[in-house]
């Protein structure tokens, strides 16, 4: 499986970073104990099987419309089948747009079932994972949310990425030229 996803701006990795940090040293659940070198805070927009030639020529167009501002709302939790604790962004207009273009992509040569449908438009929510684990209801204690770092107000996206989920290996996913 191949996702695509999009990289944070230096100063809002740092913040998730710390709020990973922070998770772990409390002794809860953290993308910090994520210790494969690819680790890194992001925002996965999709997933297909493989990136075909006219997947990548559509990715190479949502490229070319980085960087793009964002906003982060707040903490989110989601119990699906594993506990997710997240930093939420705003879905305003351009992120919509942003998503749509990459799942009308990974869409148009993939086949359905493969596809996650939390990823799909009228399902997806938009977040950067802080924790998450298989424990349910890991992150509903109250101190959760006073051991966290306040979320950056302003944010870009910065680079499109994939992860192969079968290999390990990394693509950064360029414009045209």
């Amino acid at each position: 499986m191949r996702t695509v996803e999009v990289l944070l701006d230096e100063a809002a990795e740092l913040a998730v970073r710390e709020a990973w940090r922070r998770l772990a040293d409390a002794g809860l659940p953290s993308q910090a104990r994520h210790r494969s070198p690819t680790n890194s805070p992001h925002l996965t927009l999709a997933a297909c099987p493989e990136l075909t030639a006219p997947i990548r020529w559509e990715l190479a167009e949502v490229a070319a419309a980085l960087p793009l501002p964002v906003r982060f709302t707040g903490l989110i939790r989601f119990e699906r089948p594993t506990s997710v604790l997240a930093w939420a962004l705003d879905l305003d207009a351009a992120l919509a747009g942003l998503h749509r273009r990459v799942w009308d992509a990974v869409a148009s040569d993939s086949p359905p079932e493969a596809l996650n449908p939390f990823h799909a438009p009228a399902r997806w929510s938009p977040h950067v994972t802080l924790g998450r684990t298989r424990r349910p209801g890991a992150f509903t204690g109250r101190r959760v949310p006073e051991l966290l770092p306040t979320p950056p107000l302003s944010v870009q996206l910065i680079t499109l990425r994939s992860y192969d989920t079968e290999t390990g290996g990394l693509e950064i996913l360029r414009p045209r030229v």
